[in-house]
């Protein structure tokens, strides 16, 4: 039997002026949404009402895109998470330029799948990584890979200086082993490297957290007789991770001391440069930084203090064999031709998990061809700027405490009324916090210091302006005068 031939065109526009017209106005809405972006909250909470709306069935029929965009202005919209917002200090979170959000779209309208294939996208990546390695310091016969974020990009570096450790590892498993694999860090390492190791089947305890000094950087003498002690008995020290930036005060550990060790002790020297790595753009911090230029791997986000729109992470590999020796697999269907679309370079499926690959580099391109790297660099010197101006205005207020010396970009301040029980500071400036965020004011988050609950400000925003601070030293006298007279009542 013949089967019949029908055609449905269900999924393109049937009205393409109509859809036309709808994308144009989304454009114009866009435009005018970020433009007008200081008038707005810095964030407001979804009221039930809209996560009712929210959480409607599953559409079976079609509704007409002009409504459902309504929905997104009504729904979305006004509720986003507000890291575009000039006044948005929270985590470590980039604010997305402009020209990023219009390679997005192009981005998603050319739908390109990078894994594998010769095509101009495929390029644009490899071009971008090139310049990677050059903001970065890193040499040009360097490998890398762009992935989603600095967890994607420290697990990846990671898995590759396990493998690098032990050749069987790959395909014999760890198992193979006859000693157990530790790896070196201090307690400030972000949390995401704890997850690579577990994910790693090296186990939560082969992590060895090493004790900070005042500043919040590793302790070496401590390093070196963990090193030591561990190699006593009979464990196989591989790894030492260096923090360019840590995640709760923006402190940098002594890089080319590390570096040093790790060349001593023949390990493999990883770096952490979620957002600090970028430091490196700014003169000032460049000495300091010079170590993790010459690390064996190097993670970072460009979605954070590179204001990208998210996604957009690297790691950088200084051993190219390493990196494809630990990922790289030939299935008959991804095999490589001389011509015709499957030719082409060196699949980025060689180099990481995924073969599904978006066309993240195409915003990484865009922009530094639309702004060029002097204005990030000079972006980034007056966030750092800005952090030291937010520092001196606290401390020049009686009733504000400097928690933590201010070395790159992150704040850390509480609250601290004379007189005021011990035992409740944490509480009041908890819900100081908690005020800025509801009424929309400021958007700094917080973290605990030795016991102390703190205010923290991490500022990769390059829409903030320095009366931005002075609003957030103003508000915080306020809301902390108001709070601890409601607590003595």
């Amino acid at each position: 039997m013949e089967t019949p031939k029908s055609e449905q065109h269900l999924l393109d526009p049937q009205d393409w002026p109509e859809f036309r017209a709808t994308a144009h106005r989304m454009v114009d809405d866009m435009i005018d949404w970020i433009q007008t972006i200081r008038e707005k909250p810095a964030w407001q909470k979804p009221p039930a009402s809209v996560q009712q709306a929210i959480n409607e069935p599953l559409p079976q029929t079609p509704k007409p895109l002009d409504q459902v965009y309504d929905d997104f202005l009504k729904l979305v919209a006004p509720y986003n998470k507000g890291n575009i917002h000039p006044r948005f200090w929270g985590w470590v979170e980039g604010s997305s330029v402009p020209a990023g959000v219009l390679a997005e779209f192009l981005a998603s309208t050319l739908n390109p799948n990078l894994g594998i294939g010769d095509h101009s996208p495929i390029y644009v990546e490899r071009r971008v990584i090139d310049w990677c390695k050059s903001m970065m310091g890193f040499s040009e016969s360097a490998s890398g890979l762009l992935v989603s974020g600095a967890t994607t990009a420290n697990l990846t570096g990671l898995a590759v200086a396990r493998n690098h450790a032990h050749n069987q590892i790959r395909q014999k498993g760890l198992h193979s082993l006859d000693k157990p694999l530790t790896l070196y860090a201090s307690v400030e390492t972000h949390s995401c490297v704890q997850k690579s190791i577990e994910l790693l089947g090296l186990g939560a305890e082969s992590l060895r957290k090493i004790p900070v000094d005042e500043n919040y950087r590793i302790r070496l003498p401590e390093l070196r007789a963990a090193i030591r002690e561990d190699r006593a008995k009979g464990f196989f020290p591989f790894c030492i991770v260096g923090n360019a930036g840590t995640v709760n005060t923006g402190s940098i550990d002594p890089m080319s001391e590390l570096l040093a060790i790790a060349r001593e002790e023949k390990l493999w020297f990883h770096i952490d440069g979620a957002f600090g790595a970028f430091a490196y753009l700014d003169p000032e911090y460049r000495e300091r930084l010079y170590g993790m230029t010459q690390a064996d791997s190097l993670a970072f986000d460009l979605h954070k203090w590179m204001y990208m729109p998210y996604e957009a992470a690297c790691i950088l590999i200084r051993d190219v064999t390493a990196h494809r020796n630990s990922f790289h697999i030939t299935p008959s269907y991804l095999v490589n031709h001389e011509s015709g679309i499957a030719a082409g370079p060196d699949p980025f499926n060689h180099y990481g998990i995924s073969l599904s690959k978006g066309f993240t580099s195409l915003k990484i391109w865009m922009c530094l061809k639309t702004y060029g790297l002097q204005a990030f660099a000079e972006t980034i010197r007056q966030n750092i700027a800005q952090a030291r101006y937010l520092a001196q205005q606290i401390e020049r207020e009686p009733l504000l405490e400097l928690m933590t010396p201010v070395t790159l970009n992150v704040v850390c301040y509480r609250y601290h009324p004379k007189n005021y029980p011990a035992d409740r500071l944490n509480d009041l400036n908890k819900n100081i916090v908690m005020a800025l965020q509801d009424r929309g004011i400021a958007v700094p988050t917080s973290t605990i210091l030795n016991g102390h609950y703190v205010i923290r400000a991490a500022i990769t925003n390059h829409r903030s302006r320095w009366d931005d601070f002075d609003i957030l030293v103003k508000e915080s006298l306020k809301i902390g005068a108001e709070m601890a007279g409601k607590e003595t009542r």
